[in-house]
């Protein structure tokens, strides 16, 4: 296994250390705790900064493998769609922004799945390291700025945040549309 699928592979256990302080950090209640709050947002930053490192590794080097184009996408997944979940279970994200960015992952993967069977590993577009950034650096905002805000306007900071969902179901819709269309002949001769 080389250096970037080792970073993608980091990346996926990183995924519950996430998970365990983002679910303990209990944003918006009286359970509140800034330190978890801000170490998930750490997390979140690194397994994120390992996503930019292997891929520009991969590319450098020449050593992108079809591992990685298949794994390195599944870990993002896991990552994002954990943090909103999260997200929305601290009543910041609505659940139809989840349900979008969700279901364009599940399309994206079964267009994967239907090229690979011919042999064939579609690697990730523009559209889709756009929608990945863009959910990235959402996450980013909400769990650490906090940290760096002094008597956080509460209502302001949710609506910020709100705001940036939004967008990510945008960008997410509209990236999922440009692939699906992009990758279109793999439905030609579906059985």
């Amino acid at each position: 296994m080389n250096l970037p699928n080792k970073l993608t592979m980091l990346r996926v256990i990183l995924v519950p250390f996430f998970m365990f302080f983002a679910a303990g950090s209990h944003i918006g209640t009286s359970a509140y705790n800034p330190v978890f709050h801000l170490v998930a947002g750490v997390i979140f930053a690194a397994a994120s900064f390992t996503d930019f490192l292997d891929g520009y590794i991969a590319r450098k080097k020449h050593l992108v493998t079809d591992f990685g184009k298949f794994m390195d996408p599944l870990a993002d997944k896991c990552l994002t769609t954990a943090a909103f979940v999260y997200m929305m279970a601290d009543g910041l994200c609505h659940p139809v922004v989840l349900a979008l960015v969700m279901f364009r992952e599940f399309a994206v993967a079964g267009v994967r799945m239907i090229a690979a069977e011919r042999g064939t590993v579609i690697a990730a577009n523009i559209w889709g390291k756009v929608k990945t950034v863009l959910q990235m650096l959402t996450i980013l905002f909400y769990y650490i700025a906090p940290a760096f805000l002094r008597d956080v306007d509460v209502l302001g900071f949710g609506l910020v945040v709100q705001g940036l969902c939004w967008l990510v179901a945008l960008v997410t819709v509209l990236s999922g549309g440009i692939y699906l269309w992009q990758n279109r002949s793999c439905f030609a001769n579906a059985k």
